[in-house]
């Protein structure tokens, strides 16, 4: 969270007072088409995979070329990367799946739960119809403990 300062006037005759406001900092997600946003979930469910691999787990899959154009564009956007596998080119996300999960969660809770981390563990727990054993209670008591400690 950060703090940004507004000009407000006090009262209309006299000069304005810097006023604290809180605004919480939204994690950038970079904007995905239907497409894109497919064949990078295929790419972090996987680890890597090569184009025909992609091309297996999409549904309706485009051509061959459709596949290579949405593997450059995300290569231009700099969220994948590729190495050389003999003849052929294995694709992985830039990023590991777990920054990527932490980054769109943090986005989640900025914007639906205004940037509230206990009204979003609340909706996930009203959610899962499961209850909770008791070894995963203690998992998250002491998650949160750690969390506490660091300051966070």
């Amino acid at each position: 969270m950060i703090f940004q300062h507004y000009a407000t006037p006090a009262d209309p005759g006299r000069p304005s007072t810097l006023q604290p406001t809180l605004v919480t900092k939204k994690p950038e997600i970079p904007e995905l088409s239907r497409r894109e946003r497919q064949v990078m979930d295929i790419l972090h469910r996987r680890g890597e995979a090569t184009v025909a691999e992609i091309m297996a787990d999409l549904p309706d899959p485009p051509t061959y070329s459709a596949v290579r154009s949405v593997l450059r564009i995300l290569g231009e956007k700099k969220l994948i990367r590729h190495r050389e596998d003999g003849p052929r080119y294995v694709y992985y996300p830039a990023q590991t799946t777990e920054t990527v999960r932490e980054k769109a969660l943090a986005h989640v809770v900025s914007t639906y739960f205004a940037g509230s981390p206990e009204q979003a563990v609340t909706a996930l727990l009203r959610m899962s119809e499961v209850d909770l054993s008791d070894a995963e209670v203690a998992r998250l008591r002491e998650t949160i403990r750690r969390t506490r400690d660091r300051g966070r």
